[in-house]
């Protein structure tokens, strides 16, 4: 979860809303937006603990051809083009923790290559380098807000006060932003069927590393928004490497750099961990190529193929097209899922499918999420009609690979 959003976009935020007490209200919203999304893959994952995240999950709950198209919007959407976003930003803020602009222009390619080798070599070997990457990135977090805290306690401004007159539109634009920062809540459910005990313990990795996120989020901004005024954080997309340069130099600045760094780093590992389990499950289920399944471990084939379709976007894509393109056609996955839940309890009824909070829990977010979506529509057509034309382009591939096994899913 815990990528370059987290570091970038209360700059933005603090432009929108004036003053540091809404931005991290807008933070907390987020939060509660992704602990909905939380509860609600939660209760899907209980009832149906199969890897394959929405692809899984719609097709046994809604029908194999909505399925299909999640499983091929994730293959390019949800995962190649993230998986390429990070490896960019990778290569920028690599380049700042060194003090030279750019960064080594082969650094992401290096970064998908390793990955994929970890997680395709042995299943225990990529979990154990996964695990270790993201303590070391928590560690750091916490290491810079106990510094950043100790020395930005010294200014006068109160980061809880609201303002007089608060703009809810602009909140609720901002917290489309920050939803984008908690992106990730949703992986351990491609990973459904791999953990123990998932009846248990798929909710308890939802909900709980989505509140460790919101608390470190919550943590991490309130020392930006404390480090220097707002008139000179407002606007500013790299308002964490300002927030450091003010509370500790040069060297504070590349340490965060670093920092986000490895953030990136670990947001590579774990796509390229959640991404071929949605390729290999579709190949069991025959709407892929047989090769892609997986074979007694890791899916080695499929995440060979997602790593080079990874490594096509970082070469032929900007950073800003990427971003606008994953997340419209994320926000309409994730709602179709929700979605499906909703209409799953309807069905069922709560004994089947429990979920704390209903309606209210899943109502919220697919609200929330589809509104996202809609306003990306109208901001930047473009970018939504290259999604649309992605969603169109899985309909004759579904046509054809659809067999007697996928047939068989189509009458339940």
């Amino acid at each position: 979860m815990v990528g370059s959003g987290a570091f970038t976009v209360s700059g933005l935020a603090l432009a929108a809303l004036g003053s540091p007490g809404p931005v991290l209200l807008a933070w907390a919203l987020g939060g509660v937006l992704a602990a909905c999304g939380a509860l609600s893959y939660g209760a899907l994952g209980r009832r149906l603990p199969i890897s394959g995240g929405e692809y899984t999950l719609l097709a046994r709950t809604v029908h194999p051809l909505a399925g299909f198209l999640a499983g091929w919007l994730s293959l390019f959407a949800g995962f190649s083009a993230p998986i390429a976003v990070a490896a960019l930003g990778l290569e920028a803020y690599a380049g700042a923790a060194l003090g030279r602009p750019g960064g080594p222009p082969w650094l992401g390619a290096l970064a998908i290559a390793g990955a994929a080798l970890a997680h395709a070599a042995r299943l225990r070997l990529g979990v154990a380098l996964q695990n270790a990457a993201v303590l070391l990135k928590l560690a750091g977090i916490a290491a810079f807000v106990g510094v950043g805290a100790a020395r930005a306690a010294e200014r006068s401004e109160s980061l809880l006060v609201l303002p007089v007159s608060l703009d809810p539109w602009a909140l609720a634009s901002t917290v489309v932003w920050v939803s984008f920062a908690y992106s990730g809540w949703n992986a351990a459910v491609y990973v459904a069927s791999e953990i123990r005990d998932p009846a248990r313990n798929l909710t308890r990795s939802l909900v709980g590393a989505t509140a460790l996120v919101s608390a470190a989020y919550l943590a991490l901004n309130a020392v930006f928004l404390l480090a220097a005024p707002a008139p000179e954080l407002a606007g500013k997309t790299e308002i964490g490497a300002i927030a450091a340069g003010a509370l500790g130099g040069v060297a504070l600045r590349r340490a965060l750099a670093a920092l986000v760094a490895l953030a990136l780093l670990t947001s590579i590992s774990s796509m390229l961990m959640a991404g071929p389990r949605v390729v290999a499950q579709m190949a069991e289920d025959g709407l892929l190529p047989r090769c892609l399944r997986a074979r007694g471990g890791a899916p080695r084939a499929a995440i060979a193929l997602q790593a080079l379709l990874a490594l096509g976007a970082v070469a032929s894509s900007s950073l800003a097209e990427l971003l606008g393109y994953a997340g419209f056609m994320l926000s309409l996955s994730s709602a179709a899922t929700v979605l499906a839940l909703m209409w799953l309890r309807a069905r069922e009824g709560a004994e089947r499918v429990p979920l704390p909070g209903w309606p209210f829990v899943p109502g919220l977010f697919v609200a929330v999420t589809a509104s996202a979506a809609l306003s990306l529509v109208v901001r930047e057509p473009d970018v939504a009609g290259l999604g649309l034309l992605t969603l169109a382009a899985g309909l004759p591939v579904y046509l054809f690979a659809r067999g007697p096994q996928v047939a068989a899913l189509e009458t339940r």
